[in-house]
């Protein structure tokens, strides 16, 4: 089996962060999404991965390479317009071929794996597999609806009156079959070929289509909000690993990961909390929840809940809480809490 990853969006909900990176590669507990993903996957076992990229090719490309690092091969493949995740599927055929695979959305976390559903698709092989999740509020997503067996009886794009609470989470199974649907459905509304309509075409054919629940957690870390709440989350499943220095006068505490070459001076660092290579924390205290990157600096600083991107630099910050904080970004003094979200290569004055 084969995997198409699709990386090739925008990101607006994301903005300003996404102005200058691409949305995959935010990191959460200092890994991008992405490479949670490609993680994902090698733990399925899949080796040959095309990852669908569009005008942030050379940014991707630079980070994951030819994806041998991952014990996978990576195959770019370029969309030049958004046309659609169907779309993506008719640019990667070349690459697919007649084989079944996984298409996975590259700004997806499940955290707990989908091991079980990846097998209970290749004993049974319907033509179409649909990993779902159960929200309290469905209309903003794709909806499936199901009888009692878990055999798909429609699929419905964002419905104002969902008939369902199960929701698609940008995992899904394919056989070869989907190409005929692709190639036979025409652009929604939005001008775009929708994946929703190649899987309803699949089923007024006649052909099987599963839905599979997925009931660990997941987040299609889509805006600050959710990058914040999947970061405290992943940050819940590490252990204590402390590689840098900390000195006699610091204290820290609980599950707390500290990079090679990280200092910690005259501070306390409470976990669940991740440090990354080279970074200086000095005078400062560090909160559950949070995730730095490597060559920052932090000094005279309390920071919680936040996720604070590589070399950036927060100085006499004196509560900073459910911020995410840029690449290169220096933070300037202030005595009252904020809350930032701050794109690349800024300065920011905390006013006194």
């Amino acid at each position: 089996m084969k995997a198409l990853v699709l990386s090739g969006g925008s990101g607006t909900r994301m903005r300003p962060l996404s102005h200058s990176m691409p949305k995959q590669l935010i990191p959460i507990a200092n890994k991008p999404v992405l490479e949670h993903v490609l993680d994902s996957l090698r733990v399925l076992g899949v080796t040959e991965i095309g990852l669908v990229v569009g005008d942030r090719e050379a940014q991707i490309a630079e980070v994951i390479g030819d994806g041998s690092r991952f014990g996978t091969r990576v195959t770019y493949i370029r969309q030049l317009r958004p046309l659609g995740l169907a779309h993506c599927v008719k640019l990667a055929r070349p690459f697919l071929g007649g084989e079944d695979f996984v298409m996975y959305l590259g700004d997806c976390v499940l955290a707990d794996g989908i091991g079980p559903i990846a097998e209970e698709f290749r004993a049974l092989r319907p033509a179409a597999q649909i990993v779902v999740h159960r929200v309290a509020d469905p209309r903003p997503f794709g909806v499936v609806e199901t009888d009692e067996t878990g055999a798909v009886l429609r699929v419905v794009e964002k419905p104002e009156r969902p008939r369902s609470d199960l929701v698609m989470t940008g995992v899904y199974f394919f056989t070869p079959a989907v190409h005929e649907a692709v190639d036979r459905i025409v652009p929604g509304r939005r001008g775009e070929l929708e994946i929703t309509d190649a899987v309803q075409w699949l089923l007024t054919s006649g052909q099987e289509v599963r839905a599979s629940l997925y009931r660990g957690y997941w987040s299609d870390a889509g805006r600050v909000e959710d990058v914040l709440e999947c970061n405290r989350r992943l940050l819940a499943r590490l252990s204590r690993d402390i590689a840098g220095h900390v000195d006699a006068a610091s204290l820290v505490r609980g599950d707390v990961v500290l990079g090679p070459g990280a200092r910690v001076i005259a501070s306390s660092v409470e976990g669940p909390a991740i440090i990354g290579p080279d970074t200086l924390i000095v005078d400062s205290h560090i909160g559950p929840g949070t995730s730095i990157g490597r060559d920052c600096v932090v000094r005279s600083t309390r920071l919680s809940d936040s996720i604070v991107l590589d070399g950036a630099s927060i100085v006499a910050a004196s509560g900073l809480r459910g911020s995410l904080i840029g690449r290169y970004t220096t933070v300037a003094p202030g005595r009252s809490d904020h809350r930032l979200v701050v794109g690349d290569h800024t300065r920011i004055e905390l006013t006194t």
